[in-house]
């Protein structure tokens, strides 16, 4: 079974949906043979690099509603995110575009780091406050992952490196027609929108499992009878000889 994740690193309800499919696949038994594969999605491509404003400042404004609301708006959130073992410190978090976040994860992908790496973005940016807009500061997470620091800097500073990758991705999201996040799609087939509650992972894991390993129920297209023309058990069946 193959899950893939559609998330952005500023994505609140990303790292909460991860942790819930993480909680789920824990209870399931055959959670060895499912793979988990991260998508990049970027919520606002045209996003800043983090200018000084806090994420009550950002939400105030895109939904048009006071910082005492934004700030009321992210303390519910944040109870969302403690309720799977998540600690969000909104105060300190630093909003900023995730391209280059969105490039590393790919190139981390290719040195078999791609979930490391996805937890430590995730971690860094809603729990320790990280700039992820910053070169440095995605060098620093690259190497707290097992990457070498000058590989992982030379891939930041260069803007064209694993680009097509992380547009490929956004652009299978538009013909799944994606518009928000996280998105999880099962074998290409089932798909799952939101941080759904844990018992709807679980359940979509068994009913997918069980879909996907049963024997196929044939529909039976034979126009002779199956004795004039096939073999059991050793045995062919001896035409009449027509007269």
């Amino acid at each position: 079974m193959k899950i893939e994740v559609w998330s952005d690193f500023v994505c609140p309800f990303c790292y909460i949906g991860k942790r819930r499919l993480e909680q789920a696949l824990e209870q399931f038994p055959n959670k060895n043979k499912v793979e988990v594969e991260f998508k990049s999605f970027e919520l606002d491509p045209n996003a800043g690099v983090y200018d000084g404003k806090s994420i009550h400042e950002v939400l105030a404004k895109k939904y048009g509603m006071s910082i005492e609301q934004a700030k009321q708006a992210n303390r519910n959130v944040g109870e969302q995110a403690s309720s799977v073992g998540l600690t969000f410190q909104f105060d300190e978090m630093k909003p900023t575009n995730t391209f280059d976040a969105h490039r590393l994860a790919k190139f981390a992908k290719t040195k078999g780091k791609e979930k490391v790496i996805t937890e430590k973005l995730l971690y860094g940016y809603f729990t320790e406050s990280k700039h992820l807009g910053n070169q440095e500061t995605l060098a620093d997470i690259a190497v707290e992952a097992g990457i070498d620091r000058q590989e992982a800097l030379s891939v930041i500073n260069d803007k064209t490196a694993f680009a097509n990758e992380v547009r490929t991705d956004e652009a299978i999201a538009q013909q799944y027609g994606i518009s928000g996040v996280p998105y999880f799609v099962i074998n290409q087939k089932y798909a799952i929108s939101g941080a759904q509650p844990t018992d709807t992972f679980i359940n979509a894991l068994q009913t997918v499992w069980q879909e996907e390993s049963a024997l196929p129920n044939l529909m039976d297209l034979s126009t002779n009878s199956v004795e004039d023309a096939s073999c059991t058990d050793g045995n062919c069946a001896i035409p009449e000889k027509n007269e």
